[in-house]
């Protein structure tokens, strides 16, 4: 039986995705350091630090059903290091010319950290169609809503009118930044590593640049200009922005379930006969999907903090730094698959009861409406004395339990500047929604100006 729940057959795919977890593999991890030691060998045969047919041996031998998987496992267990029983068995399924050149002049740290340079290229390949996918069924809200009136909330309380199209486009423009942080971050994150022991290739003499471009040519990764076996910024850069987009999405998961609450019942996760049912309440459709992400976003804040430590090194390798990675990068990565997995299937299918949003608006007897009505009277007697009597007339109508309008159609210190007809316009949540709409299209317009330039 699995104990992780990403292996795990009863919670399969409600925190990661199949597709992440198969790049974070053991069999993925393998195959990335394969990738590696081929490509330098490649590399080296291209400057002439080794013969051209003991490379092209090489990369014919580094395939994982080359590995003795057990016996390089035991190795492992003895040597405390994962590369040189790789090298080994490696070395093992070449003649024995071939193999005195197999990881010539590297070290293991250039292994490992390319390798899942390499499985992150594949993980970010994954995550950023997933982000496509959710930018788009955002802006298929904010658009299908723009003018879908509802309440905007303070401190949890009814404050003034919103669209539900405005709120969507808030999660819609993070998102978008989002999207702008990867395309640069992906130019730091995805430099390969081929240095050798303290940095220097100094293995490798004179050819040591040349081999390292050569390498990195065959990976199509980029050439670091100074060897970063120390330096983590980048990759503390990438767990970063793990974290900040499915803590965006653990916010979008958590203004959700809040509005799916009994008494504001506005919005709803996508529902199927069944989905949702409580194990003792006959009657309940609780969210299921949002728990999920929220609890991935508030898991994903200790990666961060662990990668930050794995920053702080010693020397020119330190003690304790690299097993640090070696935890968090594959599981922010699978956790993160989940995160998108679970928002995408949410706001592609979310259920939108407009005519509960309009229906809560009337719920505090038109109070919300107070600062429409004040704004309105404002240009005529003044900001402050409008706040001031409609401030009044808002604390009558909460005491006697009337709606505002009541209490304000028998104030003639207002009534007396305004006609009834007025009156009613001010206190239609559909008039005072300011600049949402407007708000709305710029961000749609936004994505479309980055669609255009790719």
């Amino acid at each position: 039986m699995a104990s992780s729940l990403f292996d795990s057959f009863y919670y399969k795919n409600m925190f990661s995705t199949s597709a992440m977890v198969e790049i974070f593999s053991d069999e993925g991890r393998l195959n990335a350091w394969l990738a590696t030691e081929a490509a330098l060998a490649k590399g080296q045969a291209q400057v002439g630090v080794i013969p051209q047919q003991a490379a092209d041996n090489i990369v014919e031998a580094a395939i994982l059903d080359n590995l003795d998987l057990q016996a390089m496992k035991a190795e492992f267990d003895k040597v405390g290091f994962p590369i040189m029983p790789l090298v080994h068995q490696l070395a093992n399924a070449c003649d024995p010319e071939t193999a005195r050149w197999v990881h010539w002049g590297s070290t293991t740290q250039d292994i490992i950290d390319t390798g899942l340079v390499l499985q992150m290229r594949d993980g970010i390949s994954l995550l950023e169609q997933d982000l496509n996918a959710l930018i788009n069924a955002l802006a298929q809200l904010a658009r299908t809503h723009r003018n879908t009136v509802m309440a905007g909330r303070t401190f949890q309380q009814q404050a003034a009118p919103i669209t539900f199209g405005y709120k969507v486009a808030v999660w819609l423009d993070e998102m978008l930044r989002h999207k702008e942080r990867l395309s640069e971050l992906k130019k730091r994150v995805l430099v390969g590593q081929c240095a050798g022991a303290v940095g220097t290739l100094a293995t490798l003499g004179q050819d040591g640049i040349a081999v390292q471009q050569a390498m990195m040519n065959e990976l199509d990764l980029k050439t670091p200009t100074v060897t970063w076996h120390t330096a983590r910024d980048n990759w503390s850069e990438m767990v970063n922005w793990l974290v900040l987009v499915t803590t965006t999405l653990g916010k979008v998961a958590t203004e959700i379930a809040t509005l799916m609450r009994t008494e504001v019942n506005e919005v709803r996760e996508p529902y199927q006969t069944g989905r949702g049912a409580s194990s003792t309440l006959p009657q309940k459709r609780n969210p299921i999907a949002c728990p999920r992400i929220i609890a991935i976003a508030h898991r994903m804040r200790e990666f961060s903090a662990a990668q930050f430590s794995a920053m702080i090194q010693e020397h020119e390798r330190a003690v304790g730094a690299m097993p640090i990675e070696w935890m968090i990068i594959p599981d922010a990565f699978i956790l993160a698959s989940g995160s998108f997995s679970q928002s995408l299937d949410i706001l592609r299918n979310l259920d939108v009861d407009s005519a509960q949003m309009r229906a809560n608006l009337d719920i505090g007897g038109g109070l919300l409406m107070a600062e429409a009505v004040m704004m309105g009277v404002a240009p005529i007697i003044g900001r402050n004395q409008a706040h001031d009597l409609v401030f009044a007339a808002a604390g009558r109508a909460n005491d006697a339990g009337k709606t505002l309008r009541e209490e304000l159609v028998k104030d003639p210190s207002i009534m007396q500047h305004i006609t009834t007809e007025r009156l009613d316009e001010l206190l239609d949540p559909a008039n005072y929604t300011g600049s949402a709409g407007a708000m709305v299209d710029q961000v749609l317009s936004k994505l479309e100006a980055i669609k255009e330039h790719g």
